[in-house]
């Protein structure tokens, strides 16, 4: 009988660790990312992350006590009281910025060569834009807080376009430009 006991007990310790583990990951999934938020000192775009292993550690048995590692905002505002939280808290999906670009995307076309934008996936092919100087560029080079500025501007371009426009942009001796082609 004490074997079934054993059995039992250690099944039960695999389960509830199991269950810790899950939770822990969700709540670290969900934390996790680059969020655009309006600072509430100054009424501009800044640019945070959630400390999001304190977030998921601290949601195991209560809600998560969100803080943020780091802020654009940071180190000339880095004792600030962090209200900008609650935005985060309110609305978690709206600010994160693979969201807002995602949602920037949708029903939009490529500038270049028309192909329409399904699902992006951010982390394999992601798409670009067309700068006001007409050059593509990648999001990640971007800086998060000038987002809102950059989108009011900027033109979709597939991942295809972009790489294609980067290769005659900085190796044109490897590009050839076939609309300037004579034909005798």
């Amino acid at each position: 009988m004490s074997g079934f006991v054993v059995w039992i007990a250690v099944t039960l310790a695999v389960v509830v660790a199991g269950i810790l583990i899950a939770r822990l990951a969700m709540g670290w999934w969900r934390h996790r990312g680059d969020r655009l938020i309006t600072c509430p000192e100054n009424l501009r775009p800044a640019a945070v992350r959630v400390d999001a292993r304190h977030a998921a550690a601290s949601s195991l048995l209560h809600a998560p006590d969100l803080r943020l590692s780091t802020c654009s905002r940071w180190p000339e505002k880095g004792a600030c009281g962090q209200e900008c939280l609650s935005q985060i808290a309110g609305a978690p999906e709206e600010c994160l910025v693979r969201n807002i670009l995602n949602q920037w995307y949708a029903g939009k076309v490529c500038s270049s060569c028309g192909r329409p934008f399904g699902n992006i996936e951010w982390n394999t092919v992601k798409p670009a834009f067309r700068s006001a100087d007409k050059l593509t560029v990648e999001w990640k080079q971007v800086p998060v807080a000038d987002l809102p500025e950059v989108l009011k501007t900027a033109l979709p371009v597939c991942f295809a376009c972009h790489m294609a426009s980067t290769l005659v942009r900085e190796h044109p001796e490897l590009a050839i430009d076939r609309s300037r082609r004579t034909f005798i």
